[in-house]
């Protein structure tokens, strides 16, 4: 595969390991043993029976009918909002705490934005009997409580970042941290494909379940693997990481990554990577990144906080940068008024994130027999307050 990491933990000119000393232990352990652990029969079964009975995999592939009529197309929604804790994020989850477990890391720490990261991995933790620190914005606690609760009753440690933005970025300098401070005790798992090598992959890998059960969910609905386009939302680009991740080499699937326009790409106020981003290093790996001249991370916007991030991760920068991936983007509005006309059309509210892949779709002009595959990656209640806030329904 041309698209996946290489062996120096490069995917093109993006990626690599850039962190400081301390931590240069901990990430060359994992860089030599996780492909080993991953690939070994008795962790397959483990992770294959946890996503099955814990998870609830496979999660349905529903063939949206009301959507198609009104967008001209055959429209599918991979159904990750129906997970165990509402989003994609526990598949990484479960695969990193079994990692971790035949590493003999006995405390877990985590970063979220959104809070679903946070809530899947307190959910293993509990699961596994591990003890667990997630930092998260001050910010983002506020407009995610719900999530911040669920933490809690979990039995996590919600510790806030009060630096910067108060936000998602601020949240992994503060576990980053954390990690320097502890580092033989303790595993990090990250939630996206960022990070220093071997995250970015460690973290697709896991997430590829998603592209692997939609082949074989279309084969079975439409005699054919291959949708002719796959839709995701992207901030740190996990849930985008595992929708495309078997369509790579496929060059006739077209694969679109939608960021957060915030309240517009040049309105100061936004979170549209591709748009703005210029090549920096950033939690540890080189990647696409909001700046300003003299390298500072500029302050990202977006309404809803898992894509509320300054880069884009070295898969999807690179992804980009060869035209692989089609990067497009949706604003705070247009992804709310998306958002309430799944849950008008479909009986499906979609998390504020998942909204804006689909609030992509009127950016496209789509033949009637077109398969269109949206990744829903999450549900919406965490984010009612904000729904009710915008309150145009």
């Amino acid at each position: 595969m041309k698209y996946t990491v290489d062996q120096r933990g490069y995917y093109g000119q993006f990626g690599g390991a850039y962190i400081p000393e301390m931590l240069y232990p901990n990430v060359e352990e994992l860089r030599n043993k996780y492909l080993q652990i991953i690939q070994s029969d008795d962790f397959k079964k483990e992770f294959q029976d946890l996503l099955k009975n814990y998870v609830g995999r496979p999660t349905p592939l529903y063939h949206a009918a009301r959507m198609s009529e009104k967008y001209g197309a055959k429209i599918y929604l991979k159904r990750e909002d129906l997970c165990h804790t509402g989003a994609h994020k526990v598949n990484n989850t479960i695969g990193q705490i079994l990692l971790a477990k035949r590493l003999g890391k006995e405390k877990i720490i985590a970063e979220t934005g959104a809070g679903q990261h946070g809530v899947a991995t307190a959910t293993v933790c509990a699961l596994m009997g591990m003890e667990c620190v997630v930092y998260m914005g001050k910010v983002d606690m506020e407009r995610q409580r719900p999530n911040v609760e669920r933490m809690r009753i979990l039995g996590a440690k919600v510790v806030p970042a009060l630096s910067g933005s108060m936000t998602l970025k601020d949240a992994t300098n503060e576990a980053l941290r954390h990690w320097i401070n502890n580092p033989t005790d303790t595993h990090y798992i990250i939630g996206s494909v960022v990070g220093p090598h071997p995250y970015p992959d460690m973290v697709a890998r896991f997430q590829s379940v998603i592209s692997e059960e939609m082949k074989k969910q279309l084969q079975e609905e439409i005699g054919n693997p291959f949708p002719d386009y796959v839709f995701a939302c992207v901030g740190g680009g996990s849930n985008a990481a595992g929708a495309f991740y078997h369509f790579l080499d496929d060059e006739h699937v077209n694969l679109v990554g939608v960021e957060a326009a915030g309240k517009g790409v040049d309105s100061g106020e936004s979170a549209a990577t591709t748009a703005l981003g210029k090549v920096g290093v950033l939690h540890g790996s080189k990647m696409l990144l909001m700046q300003t001249e003299d390298g500072q991370v500029v302050e990202p916007h977006s309404i809803s906080a898992g894509l509320d991030y300054p880069g884009i991760g070295p898969m999807h920068a690179h992804l980009f940068e060869t035209g692989r991936v089609k990067f497009v983007s949706a604003t705070d509005d247009e992804a709310m008024k998306a958002g309430i006309e799944l849950g008008k059309l479909e009986g499906i509210i979609p998390a504020i994130e998942s909204a804006h892949a689909l609030a992509a779709l009127n950016q496209f002009e789509f033949d009637k027999d077109d398969v269109v595959v949206v990744n829903l990656s999450g549900r919406g209640d965490k984010d009612l307050e904000t729904y009710i806030r915008w309150g145009k329904y």
